[in-house]
């Protein structure tokens, strides 16, 4: 199954438009969201087109195409307008004999790392920025995160990652 896995949209309709156009070419039959999707958050400015009713109208028009933990800046109040559950902190994904273990990566991250197996994946987002690395004593984890769809930090692109039989990481420009 080809997915498209984006993080921290922060209620930029702009952006939250460029993520379902690329949803859409790239041809994924799921989009895996890792949190923050409607609300800025308060150490964040505001994203360009800030605009979360909009935002919440492009999400729940695909909503039976979407897997979604909730982030920090999710609120229970945004479950009631979003018709897919965001609630889970974390899910669980079974990719070529490993584990990925999705979460936004405020609680769960490789500080306080869930993983229990060699090879297993945590995916998370949070930073804001990508990241593919290997962590554990002996390198026995990956630590994949796809960026910012709005708000990217430390000079990274505007991105999300693709996955299928590989991981890549792309850009909305």
């Amino acid at each position: 199954m080809k997915l498209l896995i984006a993080s921290d949209i922060h209620g930029s309709a702009y952006y939250c438009e460029k993520l379902m156009e690329a949803f859409f070419q790239e041809g994924a039959e799921r989009l895996l969201l890792l949190g923050d999707l409607l609300y800025h958050g308060p150490r964040n400015d505001l994203p360009k087109d800030y605009q979360p009713k909009q935002v919440i109208e492009m999400l729940n028009a695909q909503a039976d195409r979407i897997l979604c933990v909730r982030g920090n800046c999710d609120a229970e109040v945004d479950q009631m307008v979003l018709d897919f559950p965001i609630v889970s902190e974390l899910a669980f994904l079974p990719w070529q004999g490993r584990m990925i273990f999705a979460t936004h990566g405020h609680i769960w991250n490789k500080e306080n790392s869930p993983l229990k197996k060699a090879g297993d994946i945590l995916l998370q987002g949070h930073t804001h920025v990508p990241v593919c690395e290997t962590f554990g004593s002996n390198g026995e984890f990956t630590l994949w995160n796809p960026g910012s769809v709005s708000l990217p930090k430390d000079g990274s692109p505007h991105g999300y990652l693709l996955l299928d039989d590989t991981a890549e990481w792309k850009t909305l420009a």
